[in-house]
């Protein structure tokens, strides 16, 4: 399998070295409106908030999450490409399903955080299935 595209093994543990705190902080300023005083840059513009720290939630939640679901099994094989495949098309269906869900029968703030969240169900879902099916295939090659 041609492999060009996805990070080497190792960065794995880099993704959940930045993907733990950082979905901690995010949940800290979602529920919590915490806010790191040192990120703010005076008063929020149009085009800058006023402090950067969902900011910096966010993007290493997504950095973290693009690390762990696209870096290298220790065996890389067609068999692997296959399963990735698969639990990539699995969760882009998933996602637009609870896209079509949240836009029928949520709106206004409910409906900003259905989307803050759907922004990570893509990589979520894929890291999931994934995870679980290349579980169940080494269930079934061992049996």
């Amino acid at each position: 399998m041609n492999t060009k595209w996805l990070f080497p093994h190792q960065y794995r543990l880099a993704g959940w070295l930045i993907v733990v705190p950082s979905v901690i902080l995010g949940l800290f300023v979602l529920y919590g409106e915490y806010t790191i005083d040192w990120l703010s840059i005076g008063s929020p513009t149009a085009l800058l908030p006023g402090n950067f720290t969902d900011e910096i939630a966010s993007l290493g939640s997504i950095v973290g999450l693009l690390l762990i679901a696209f870096s290298r099994e220790k065996i890389e094989d067609e068999r692997t490409g296959r399963l990735r495949l698969e639990a990539l098309q699995w969760s882009v269906y998933i996602n637009y399903l609870i896209l079509v869900v949240a836009i029928i029968v949520t709106y206004d703030g409910v409906f900003f955080s259905m989307m803050i969240y759907n922004m990570f169900t893509v990589l979520l879902v894929f890291i999931g299935r994934f995870r679980w099916l290349t579980h169940r295939d080494t269930q079934q090659l061992t049996a």
